[in-house]
């Protein structure tokens, strides 16, 4: 009987080791087909299952110019994938009686242009109908100028709205920006230092911060653009703009900690998270597929949490499946090589080899 089960046992691990073996040969091939350009900026990319990556690679050059090669330990601007933690950030304020989601904006802003009319939960659902700054053309007159947040809100808070509160659905970066300012003025602190003592240093995300092309960053990735002349350096911009819609930085290792703290109910009640994993409905009563900072979406009838980013030199991309444990994640510092399609095609990958697991 011993003998036996030694034989069944040897027979399972023989078998998911070369289970492993071919999900890594087909995801490389998949990559390789992106980074084909040796001497050009790359990436990273991680699957996790179970809350452990059974998949962690790079591609290509952290920094061209000194031909340094990419690793898994370079940090990497998020983009919009900033808008997890800008929502996680007002959910934790809501749990402390600080924040309504149901209140009217003009309760923390109280010269809010129909601010009355506009709650929080538009705000974090894409349903305000608040004009989206990145739309503006005027946004290139700011760019690069440093702006405190109120600043920002008051570039564009006297647009026209596009519609009213929750008729429609339209992704909208002018609605964390505000998130961001009602962080900072009900908790008293800055929106970078709420997220590093909240976030961050709770849950060890040791290189994980507001983004910033001065400070002395260990590891960082530099992001560059293709122009038909070739690459070059990305296009400088205040991190001020994107603000809590897209402003910090992180790593593949730092990401997991984040996905695995969601997991175990680290930073917020059950009951209170999950506000963030709902499909809410608009005025007529049709559903829609985004949360509280993620999209929530499908792979072949299986459900997943989703969500990319996308800022001058950089895209991002993360994929996780709630049902089977499985996390897939895609940073890259260049935005010529997007990894939102190659990301869905390995969760399907991770789904098929590990998702009975």
């Amino acid at each position: 009987m011993k003998k036996i089960i030694t034989l069944f046992i040897l027979t399972a691990i023989t078998f998911s080791f070369s289970r492993a073996q071919t999900f890594e040969v087909k995801v490389d091939s998949l990559l390789n087909q992106i980074f084909k350009d040796k001497n050009g900026p790359g990436g990273v990319f991680m699957v996790a299952k179970n809350g452990k990556p059974v998949y962690q690679k790079a591609f290509g050059n952290a920094n061209i110019e000194l031909g340094i090669k990419m690793v898994p330990q370079n940090v990497f601007q998020l983009g919009s994938m900033t808008k997890q933690f800008t929502a996680i950030a007002i959910l934790m304020l809501v749990e402390q009686g600080k924040i309504d989601l149901q209140k009217p904006i003009s309760v923390y802003i109280p010269d809010y242009p129909m601010g009355d009319k506009i709650t929080v939960h538009h705000l974090l659902t894409h349903t305000s109908g608040i004009k989206d700054f990145t739309k503006m053309t005027s946004l290139n007159q700011i760019a690069q100028q440093n702006l405190s947040p109120k600043q920002m809100v008051d570039f564009f808070k006297n647009e026209a709205v596009d519609f009213n509160p929750a008729e429609k659905f339209e992704y909208n970066n002018s609605g964390y920006v505000i998130l961001g300012y009602i962080i900072e003025l009900v908790s008293g602190d800055t929106y970078e230092n709420y997220i590093n003592k909240n976030i961050f240093e709770k849950i060890g995300m040791k290189h994980s911060r507001y983004a910033s092309d001065a400070a002395i960053i260990k590891n960082r990735a530099y992001g560059y653009q293709q122009k038909t002349s070739g690459y070059v350096n990305k296009t400088a911009i205040s991190f001020s703009i994107p603000f809590s819609s897209g402003a910090l930085m992180s790593t593949i290792d730092d990401m997991l900690l984040w996905q695995n703290a969601l997991n175990k109910d680290e930073l917020l009640k059950s009951v209170t998270i999950k506000k963030a994993f709902t499909k809410y409905k608009l005025n007529n009563g049709e559903a829609f597929t985004y949360g509280y900072g993620w999209h929530l979406k499908d792979i072949d009838g299986i459900a997943t949490r989703e969500h990319g980013g996308s800022i001058f030199g950089f895209k991002t991309m993360g994929v996780y499946i709630p049902d089977q444990d499985i996390y897939v994640l895609g940073l890259s510092n260049c935005d010529c090589n997007s990894p939102t399609q190659v990301v869905k095609d390995i969760a399907k990958l991770a789904s098929k080899a590990f998702g009975g697991n």
